[in-house]
């Protein structure tokens, strides 16, 4: 089904062709006058130049040809020239049944599919996540949902840092702590233990001590890059403790994500292109595309047209080590050769703005991806305390994310026992779904690249612009439809009337708006249109609710008519959140 606006333009394209004029000049927007109208047309303004006629009289003879159309219940010209309109309620009834039958709404698929792959995890082995991963995992889940929602093949990858310092500062904080472990001795020809010599929290514990004493110790520091070097390039001890630290990060990173409902197609890590970049080192090399600058690898990336320098691409250091750089470049020719993408979209802290348009113009530059092949950059803001710097715990730390999580959970359980009568592992239950929402929804309903203020007390309201507040409407749409069945009320799905107040009206005018801002959002790789849409809806149904008798309508047709509406409201809604990431409990 085609978009409200383009079926609406078409009609009025219609009346100006009718008229005389040129149809294209019948694009219609939303009002932005709703105390006058709920749609608008500039046509007339702009055809006035054109036509050497007054816009108003323009105005008025398309208006006389919408006279008694079925679209438009009321068109009228006004001064200086706009074109004031209303829907008919009967058409738009046609409309809302037509979103009840189709798939998905009435959302078109694409002309033509894309293959996406996003790379939304970024977290690295051997350390916990912390609050600076929840935008990353969070913007990242939903650009994916909406983009396979909206019909696009989407790959989602979690990219682990495993291949870097963190690795060599583990190792040597480890035989800090226990020197005599096999691993450490060279001389060492047996198998070495099955079971790992730490678990998860004494991990946790390592790498914060090793990177602490790393910054004021440059001796230490060079112990770590020199075990980084050696596990790197094979001494089996080393590589051994790898393969300890990914088999104890990588469960407990995929519990942390799953408490956020994020999911991930692929676990690959820089590791994964370890035995492509001496391939590709020696391509950019043969080729021509990288030489050496003060005794390092670089390809130059700087164009005639920069306004600010851009540095050279450094794909290996001087003591030939690889970088950030040089496993990126490799992980775009593993995708471009495994899976053939249309586009990459990279979801990180915007920070790295200049580090991805040097990676990207390499890629470029040296054909590591097709001239059509886009690569996308979507860079997210900081999420601050209240005195606006990046969030951090009460002591002035870095909070862990599942201690995050776990505070919103106990806030979200503390409010619903107080105002509600639930059972224990219910209550827990929804709040767990609820704070889900609450985390999310905040982080979302801004654009991406801004950054947030993040305040627990407003993100877990159950009023205003929250993820609580949403779930609240559909709980209370859901509570409707549960008292009706109770009641032996039946239900055909195409039972809808035209509207009978003006409040049903605006929700169906809102309902209709969906496969539009589906579209966007996924256009623009942008969830916060639908926190902006879903929020718009949901209170559309509340005035819609505290206006209308709807389980005591006594005409049983009406009756009927209202619960098809509230059907379609609900399915309409839980689909918007599956987008962004959450969901409803049956029950608050």
């Amino acid at each position: 089904m085609k978009k409200i606006l383009d079926l609406l333009s078409e009609e009025m394209g219609k009346a100006f062709e009718a008229a005389g004029y040129d149809g294209a000049l019948g694009r219609v927007t939303v009002s932005n006058r709703p105390d006058l109208c709920e749609y608008q047309c500039n046509g007339a303004m702009a055809g006035a130049k054109r036509y050497h006629k007054a816009p108003l009289a323009i105005a008025g003879e398309v208006a006389e040809k919408l006279q008694g159309n079925h679209v438009f219940s009321q068109a009228a010209a006004v001064a200086p020239g706009f074109l004031n309109l209303k829907l008919s309620e009967e058409y738009l009834t046609r409309i809302v049944k037509r979103m009840e039958t189709e798939p998905k709404f009435g959302l078109e698929p694409p002309q033509k599919a894309k293959k996406i792959v996003i790379d939304y995890g970024g977290a690295n082995v051997a350390k916990p996540l912390h609050v600076g991963h929840i935008r990353p995992a969070v913007i990242g889940e939903s650009v994916k949902r909406i983009c396979r929602y909206a019909g696009h093949e989407v790959i989602g990858d979690a990219h682990l840092g495993d291949w870097g310092l963190q690795i060599g500062l583990v190792i040597v904080g480890l035989q800090d702590r226990q020197p005599d472990l096999p691993y450490f001795d060279e001389a060492y020809q047996g198998e070495y233990p099955k079971e790992p010599p730490f678990t998860i929290s004494e991990l946790a514990a390592i790498y914060p001590e090793a990177s602490a004493k790393s910054k004021e110790d440059p001796a230490y520091r060079a112990k770590a890059m020199e075990a980084t070097y050696r596990f790197q390039n094979g001494v089996p001890g080393y590589r051994a403790l790898w393969q300890h630290i990914m088999n104890v990060s990588i469960p407990d990173l995929k519990r942390n994500y799953a408490g956020l409902n994020v999911e991930f197609d692929l676990w690959k890590g820089e590791s994964d292109v370890r035995d492509l970049i001496p391939e590709m080192v020696e391509y950019m090399k043969k080729n021509g595309y990288a030489h050496i600058s003060q005794g390092a690898l670089v390809v130059d990336v700087k164009e005639e047209t920069d306004t600010k320098e851009i540095p050279p691409c450094m794909i290996l250091k001087s003591d030939g080590a690889s970088l950030y750089n040089t496993t990126d470049l490799a992980t775009i020719l593993e995708r471009m050769r495994l899976y053939h993408p249309d586009e990459i979209i990279y979801v990180v802290d915007k920070r790295q703005d200049l580090y991805f348009e040097q990676l990207f113009r390499c890629a470029r530059k040296t054909k590591l991806v097709e001239p059509e092949t886009k690569l996308t950059f979507l860079g997210f803001g900081t999420m601050n305390g209240a005195d606006g710097k990046p969030f951090k715990t009460r002591d002035g730390g870095v909070m862990r994310l599942e201690d995050l999580i776990s505070e919103t959970r106990e806030e979200m359980y503390r409010k619903i026992r107080e105002g509600r009568e639930m059972p224990e592992e219910q209550a827990r239950r929804v709040a767990e779904q609820v704070a889900v929402s609450a985390l999310k929804y905040g982080d979302l309903s801004n654009q991406a690249s801004k950054d947030y203020v993040f305040d627990i007390d407003r993100f877990t309201s159950f009023e205003g612009d929250t993820g609580p507040y949403i779930l609240y409407t559909i709980v209370r749409i859901k509570s409707i439809l549960a008292k009706y069945a109770e009641q032996g009320g039946g239900f055909s799905g195409l039972s809808l009337l035209p509207a009978f107040t003006e409040s049903e009206k605006q929700l169906e005018m809102t309902l209709i708006q969906f496969n539009a801002v589906v579209q966007s959002a996924c256009e623009e790789i942008a969830p916060h249109r639908i926190c902006a849409y879903i929020y718009d809806l949901a209170n559309a149904f509340n005035h819609f609710y505290h206006e209308t008798k709807i389980l005591g309508e006594e005409d049983a047709g009406k009756r009927e008519s209202l619960i098809d509406l509230l059907v379609l409201t609900r399915n309409v809604l839980e689909t918007c959140i599956n987008l962004l990431g959450f969901e409803a409990p049956e029950k608050m």
